[in-house]
């Protein structure tokens, strides 16, 4: 029955945060006393139970027949999911390094707090879609904080991105042994050399990379598309160059154009970016690039004058600033024979507007495949909507570092303002009230006047000075961290007198017992500070007051009323390292229990002679 009344309410509710997941772990480890983590690692195997029902596991077991097929696949799979849930944040996730006991996963995300879901997902793909019992443990884990799902904020702006690297301990022998292109098959052997002109022929925007992550070789498309972002520069500059100096890597993000990351990632699509007005730093090193007749195979180089020649002839002149970006999609495929790394690769293209924007022409494409017919027939190919959604996901992280660093100095003009205006004003405030509205009349309050002493002069006055704004500085300080409301508020800082105030802004009926005790801790936090030559006099009085507003630029809340010029003059006519107090702020705490000593009287300007006493020591606690 309940279950009826969930399901009709559930097309009402449709869209949640993300910190309910790990909010919702938390509060479930709070009942149940379980950990935090295995209510996380629970809901990520409910998310495979509860996808499984729409048939994604059928798109899981698709990508290959072992679980490691999956696990290099799973970028490609977000990648595909993206445009079908447009406003997911894939993670990104690569292995490096597989073995007969299972492989190495790196996971990177901008949420924090799904490490330990992921776990779970992993552990449910595993049994239920291939019958297989896998034990995971963290080796390293970066940024990576517990609840919450934004990333840490980093100094230069922009979320840190979490890494977090797992060991998978699985069955993984077969799936080893199948692996054919580890060594050369009997078969292969057989086979004669072929010449790499034929490869890039057949993808002519191909690119093959050395170990030092240097260009040896490019198809004679790809040349030319360069030619045509680097106006009035020779394609020789291209050849031995280091292809982060013409080419950005866009996916798989979150990793670097490094020699082993990319050799570890053969089974994943690459889409790089061709730099327009690019800087070739590398061409100076082109000395040093691979000689294409040390291989086994001969690739195709614009190394000679009369090659780049030819080719600077044939392609028309047109700024480069004119020319969209060449985005090309592929796979990076190592082929050990000549231990290079080759892109095989072909131009995202979506209609024939985009191939003319990006100067090239039918022909330029790849002659095998679709890529022709699909351009011409004006096939509804991705790339654009690809963009948009990267565009849309660079929008979303942007909007949610903004609306953390909003946050952070919301908090922050909050603590500013509190540390003028208390905060129940504040919120008044905020509400609309008037300011003048905000003033009101107390029945009776405990001013508070502390003035720092110093004995310790000297001749240069500079120096003086100098010593007295630290010495004010420590002090003061020691006394903020007492303050704590609502049994007592700072009012302000003149000069070398702390005032404070306990009844206001919050009425409280033990404002006297209150302002006792802060001065009794006032007392000893200047001892505990063990300043030479520095000491302190305390004095406070109870009686009634008025509050509020004063000022537009600065705004402070001010006292007003004879209660506060009695309280300065118990402060002003005591003694240091003394608290003297009004006979009848006296009498109120001898009937809590505060030790006090009779003074005598002393002259009060308006007043005449009061008596007073010293505030010796705190009220006796009962057993």
């Amino acid at each position: 029955m309940y279950g009826m009344l969930l399901e009709s309410v559930q097309h009402f509710v449709q869209l949640y945060p993300d910190n309910l997941i790990p909010d919702l772990a938390a509060a479930l480890s709070a009942i149940t006393g379980k950990p935090f983590d295995e209510f996380m690692i629970f809901f990520g195997r409910c998310f495979v139970r509860f996808f499984s029902n729409f048939g994604y596991d059928e798109l899981i077991k698709a990508t290959g027949r072992y679980f490691c097929d999956f696990l290099h696949s799973v970028d490609n799979i977000h990648l595909q999911m993206r445009f079908t849930y447009r406003k997911m944040k894939s993670p990104s996730m690569q292995l490096t390094e597989v073995d007969e006991n299972g492989a190495v996963l790196v996971y990177r995300s901008t949420r924090t707090g799904f490490s330990k879901y992921l776990r779970g997902q992993l552990l449910e793909i595993a049994k239920q879609l291939y019958g297989m019992d896998v034990s995971i443990k963290v080796l390293e884990s970066q940024n990576d904080t517990p609840g919450g799902t934004s990333g840490p904020i980093s100094i230069q702006g922009g979320l840190k991105t979490v890494i977090v690297k797992y060991r998978l301990d699985f069955d993984n022998r077969e799936y080893m042994q199948r692996r054919v292109h580890i060594k050369a098959h009997p078969s292969q052997l057989q086979l004669k050399p072929v010449n790499s002109n034929l490869l890039l022929n057949l993808f002519p925007f191909a690119l093959i990379l050395n170990e030092e992550m240097k260009i040896t070789a490019v198809g004679e498309k790809m040349i030319e598309s360069w030619m045509l972002n680097n106006v009035n520069r020779s394609p020789t500059e291209l050849m031995g160059a280091k292809v982060t100096d013409h080419f950005k890597l866009r996916r798989p993000s979150g990793i670097t154009f490094t020699w082993e990351n990319i050799k570890r990632l053969q089974t994943v699509l690459f889409e790089i970016q061709l730099l327009k007005g690019s800087s070739a730093k590398g061409s100076k090193d082109s000395s040093k690039a691979v000689d294409p007749k040390s291989v086994t195979t001969q690739v195709y180089t614009s190394s000679s004058t009369e090659d780049a020649t030819k080719i600077m002839t044939s392609i028309p002149r047109r700024g480069s600033q004119g020319l969209r970006s060449i985005l090309l999609k592929g796979e990076m495929r190592y082929i050990k024979d000549i231990n290079s790394l080759v892109f095989l690769c072909s131009p995202l293209i979506n209609n024939l507007e985009e191939l003319r924007e990006m100067g090239l022409y039918l022909n330029d494409l790849n002659p095998h495949g679709l890529s022709r017919e699909m351009v011409f027939s004006g096939f509804s190919h991705y790339s654009r909507l690809d963009l948009m959604c990267e565009r849309e996901e660079q929008r979303a992280e942007e909007l949610e570092t903004s609306l953390a660093l909003a946050d952070s100095w919301k908090r922050q003009g909050d603590e500013l303002l509190y540390s003028m205006i208390p905060r129940s004003i504040a919120e008044r405030l905020r509400e609309g009230q008037n300011p003048h509205e905000t003033c009101q009349s107390f029945e009776e309050v405990t001013v508070l006047f502390a003035e720092v002493q110093e004995t310790i002069t000297g001749d240069d006055s500079i120096k003086y000075a100098m010593t007295t704004v630290n010495t004010l500085n420590a002090a003061f300080s020691a006394f903020d961290e007492l303050i704590h409301s609502p049994m007592a508020y700072k009012v302000e800082t003149v000069g070398k007198v702390y005032m404070a105030v306990s009844g206001a802004p919050d009425i409280n009926p033990f404002h006297a017992q209150h302002m006792a005790d802060l001065a009794l801790d006032m007392l000893q936090s200047i001892r505990q500070l063990n300043l030479p030559g520095v000491g302190v006099k305390i004095g406070f009085h109870s009686g009634p007051i008025v509050a509020g507003i004063v000022g537009l630029k600065v705004p402070r809340y001010c006292l007003f009323g004879d209660t506060v010029n009695t309280a300065s003059r118990m402060e002003s006519s005591g003694e240091t390292d003394c608290i003297q107090v009004s006979g009848y702020t006296a009498q109120k705490l001898k009937k809590i229990g505060y030790v006090l000593a009779y003074r005598g009287k002393v002259a009060v300007k308006g007043k005449g002679d009061m008596e007073t006493f010293w505030l010796q020591g705190p009220a006796a606690k009962k057993k």
